[in-house]
């Protein structure tokens, strides 16, 4: 999966420590779990697929998707972060962009939904932006917003 500068490449032997090391900056890390857990959760999980965002071959930041669907009857997007040095260049905009590409390849893909912290503004503005819709749905601290995938 690929956009110009912007790769998404699975999770594997050689770049998940990479992926490990990435951070968000101070204000944003109580908005999102350590990369390595969520890397821990899906060995356990085997319908989450986990990738590195590359950019200009360089990782920068990591996302991991569910392959099944789940509350809200869509597919959720469980992580997505951008390391604090590439932020505000597109990146985490194109890589989700290219997150919707990928499951809306899945079987029976209708929604996409994703769960965030409703003070976290750097998610809200991506999310908006590519427009997924705030209905109300909230699971414990998290808003859920949804992608309606217009299938042709």
């Amino acid at each position: 999966m690929q956009d110009k500068n912007i790769e998404l490449v699975e999770l594997n032997s050689e770049n998940w420590y990479k992926c490990c090391q990435l951070e968000v900056s101070e204000d944003q890390k109580s908005y999102i779990e350590p990369n390595a857990i969520s890397i821990a959760q899906s060995k356990f999980e085997s319908s989450l697929k986990p990738f590195a965002i590359q950019f200009e071959g360089n990782i920068v930041g990591f996302l991991m998707f569910n392959t099944t669907e789940e509350e809200l009857d869509g597919y959720w997007i469980y992580r997505i972060m951008v390391d604090k040095n590439f932020q505000q260049k597109g990146i985490g905009k194109k890589a989700t962009q290219l997150t919707i590409d990928e499951i809306a390849k899945l079987p029976n893909a209708k929604k996409i939904v994703v769960g965030y912290h409703p003070e976290n503004l750097g998610a809200h503005n991506l999310y908006s932006s590519l427009g997924f819709i705030d209905h109300g749905d909230r699971f414990g601290k998290e808003m859920a917003v949804v992608l309606d995938i217009n299938h042709k």
